[in-house]
């Protein structure tokens, strides 16, 4: 099963408790951890986690810092949790705008969970689903290849069909996320704020998603 967060809430979770944003966005890590703690056990075998979008490179610099700070702190304190777990990282996005220094811790953290098969741990940075649908597109035309579904699919990135999108924070909308492969994903939205998501949160939102009858166009089984 895929299941795809965006992870929404951090900076006004910080703000209701008289917080700097940057409280927020510490505790959402620890939701991260929790998160991917549990979805194994919940029959999740790929998670996708909106981490930073490319329009959020539009948020104070002094924002952007703390949270690409945060990011590499993570890096370099999780990957060695993550491969003693069976867990395989994978950073969608561009790269291109991240420090040299990020880019080669993340190339590290792929490299050493390169062989995990408990969870494909897949996290969004400077990631837009519109960008890389046009840079797919750009792909396939630069190298002759027909304009099917399956290149596409392969283009951007061959991850497994995602089967649900949860989004935190009460927002209701996907924010250029995933656009191409959410086509029939199920959607939950949640009102929590994403340092308060906890497993049991998690649990309820895979209950709901099995709770309901996927189609896919067609008639229901009678």
């Amino acid at each position: 099963m895929h299941i795809a967060i965006i992870m929404d809430g951090n900076g006004r979770w910080a703000t209701a408790r008289g917080l700097p944003r940057a409280a927020g966005h510490r505790a959402g890590a620890d939701a991260v951890r929790r998160t991917v703690r549990a979805a194994p056990a919940l029959g999740v075998r790929t998670l996708t986690l909106f981490a930073f979008s490319a329009d959020n490179w539009k948020r104070p610099p002094l924002e952007v810092e703390i949270l690409m700070r945060l990011f590499r702190r993570h890096l370099l304190t999780e990957t060695r949790r993550l491969a003693e777990h069976g867990a395989r990282l994978t950073i969608i996005g561009r790269r291109d705008r991240l420090s040299p220094a990020m880019r080669e811790l993340i190339a590290r953290a792929e490299r050493e969970t390169a062989h995990g098969t408990t969870l494909d741990l897949r996290i969004a940075i400077d990631y837009s689903a519109r960008d890389e649908i046009v840079r797919a597109a750009g792909a396939l035309a630069a190298g002759g290849v027909p304009f099917t579904r399956q290149a596409f699919d392969a283009a951007l990135g061959a991850a497994p069909p995602l089967d649900l999108v949860i989004r935190t924070g009460r927002e209701r909308r996907l924010s250029d996320f995933l656009l191409w492969e959410s086509a029939y994903a199920e959607l939950h939205f949640s009102d929590v704020m994403w340092p308060d998501f906890t497993a049991a949160h998690l649990e309820r939102a895979l209950a709901d998603f099995h709770s309901r009858t996927r189609r896919f166009g067609a008639l229901a089984a009678s």
